[in-house]
């Protein structure tokens, strides 16, 4: 059987780290925690699980932090977590299993990483991350902020999720004044961070600055194409904001000459329709989502309800407008079907059994 070192960087984790620990408790041979500056309770606690703690100073850099975790460890492969992420009791057994059962010539074993819920907390936002590496210097995080391992080697992926579950906020501004002072020093943001930097700007509403340096990163010959298609649909925000309706559909459509279409962006391209009154043009992007197939063990941001639940939704909304109601029903309990504890979908029913 494998054995892991899970290693964590933290920094005034009091809230969530029993939390994290708890979940992966027995499932992990070494635990290796390093803190980066904690003044509450967090390296006390991370004490009671493990001998591994270290103190490193914040360099405004969290690869450099990483690597320094993963630099203790001391088993055949290193996870990483944050501390308010989280393995579900569930996904315990399905954990040892792979364990037991992973052949020694795997580099890295992708997991899902679920970081949005919907009502009844089922994950609503997911995508891959890299979660075991082998512990071994070929393998180095890369990136101040948003960091990574580029995946190289024999890759698994794995439908294992790990949830992330904040219990209270962190700081919203960290990752923009991180950028900042890169660019002040005058350091060159390769073409991930050009895209991640934007992003944090249209995060803190700049939607010009976003759109000056998203609108160069889609020219750049390099760069993850998934990057481009979400660059895409961020400038589409942007523009809107901006009062540029035309601009927006623009950016959404021009994700189409990156890849095959997105269910999420198909979706985006419906509502832009479906908002200024092209009910046919809606019709016609939400029914091509429902022909898309469901992209399964795949790099990228996912949406599952963009697959089903909203088309279904939306395709409601549109045949209603149009006068067709039996219709507009049956979709209606097409989306039920997905979530029949949707407020909309719920909503959506007693307004049909009304008229």
């Amino acid at each position: 059987m494998q054995t892991i070192s899970l290693c964590m960087i933290v920094k005034n984790e009091e809230m969530n780290l029993k939390r994290c620990l708890d979940s992966v408790a027995g499932l992990v041979e070494e635990i290796v925690i390093v803190d980066t500056g904690s003044t509450d309770r967090t390296v006390e606690i991370a004490s009671e699980y493990t001998s591994k703690v270290y103190s490193h100073p914040w360099k405004d850099d969290f690869s450099d932090a990483r690597n320094y975790s993963f630099s203790k460890a001391s088993m055949d492969y290193c996870m990483w977590m944050d501390a308010d992420d989280i393995l579900e009791e569930a996904e315990r057994e399905n954990f040892l299993q792979l364990k037991q059962s992973l052949s020694p010539d795997i580099d890295i074993v992708m997991m899902k990483y679920h970081t949005a819920f919907d009502e009844e907390g089922r994950p609503s936002f997911s995508y891959f991350r890299e979660r075991w590496i082998r512990n071994c210097s070929r393998y180095r995080w890369i990136g101040a902020v948003h960091e990574v391992i580029v995946p190289e080697g024999r890759i698994l992926y794995s439908d294992i999720g790990i949830c992330h579950r904040k219990m209270c906020a962190g700081d919203p501004d960290r990752n923009l004044r991180i950028y900042r002072k890169m660019l002040e020093e005058g350091k060159v943001l390769e073409p991930r961070q050009q895209y991640y930097y934007g992003r944090e700007l249209y995060y803190h509403k700049l939607y010009k600055e976003a759109v000056r340096v998203l609108e160069p990163f889609l020219q750049e010959e390099d760069g993850w194409i998934e990057n481009k298609i979400e660059a895409c649909s961020v400038c589409a925000r942007c523009y809107v904001q901006m009062g540029q309706e035309e601009a927006a559909l623009t950016a959404l459509l021009r994700s189409l000459s990156f890849d095959l279409p997105r269910a999420e962006l198909c979706c985006e391209i419906g509502k832009y329709f479906l908002e200024h009154g092209n009910l046919q043009g809606a019709v016609y992007w939400y029914e091509t989502v429902l022909n898309l197939p469901k992209r399964e063990h795949v790099d990228g941001f996912v949406l599952p309800d963009c697959y089903d639940y909203v088309p279904f939704l939306q395709l409601c909304v549109c045949y209603d407008r149009l006068g067709d109601r039996q219709k507009a029903k049956e979709y209606n309990e097409k989306a039920g079907a997905c979530k029949p504890y949707s407020r909309a979908y719920l909503y959506n029913k007693r307004y049909f059994e009304s008229l």
